[in-house]
C-alpha cells in the first residue's frame, strides 16, 4: 500500500497519529508525518481508518496491504 500525506492541506489535527500511532506521528510543527520505515503502512490494519479520520482528507491510502 502507498500512503500520501498532503502537507498543503494538513491542519495538524493528529487524528491519523491517534488512529495508527505505529505508522503516523506529528513533526516539530505539529503536522502529520510517517514514521521512518512505515511508508507502506507496515501492515497496520488501522491505516485506512487513520485516513478516514483526517478531518481535511490530507491522508490518502492507495493499493492493498502487502501479503
Amino acid at each position: 500500500m502507498h500512503i500520501h500525506i498532503d502537507a498543503d492541506i494538513c491542519i495538524g489535527a493528529g487524528q491519523c497519529a491517534l488512529a495508527a500511532p505505529g505508522v503516523f506521528t506529528q513533526d516539530d510543527d505539529g503536522f502529520s508525518a510517517l514514521l521512518p520505515g512505515r511508508e507502506d503502512g507496515g501492515g497496520d490494519p488501522m491505516v485506512r481508518e487513520a485516513a478516514r479520520a483526517c478531518p481535511v482528507g490530507a491522508v490518502r491510502v492507495s493499493g492493498t496491504a502487502a501479503g
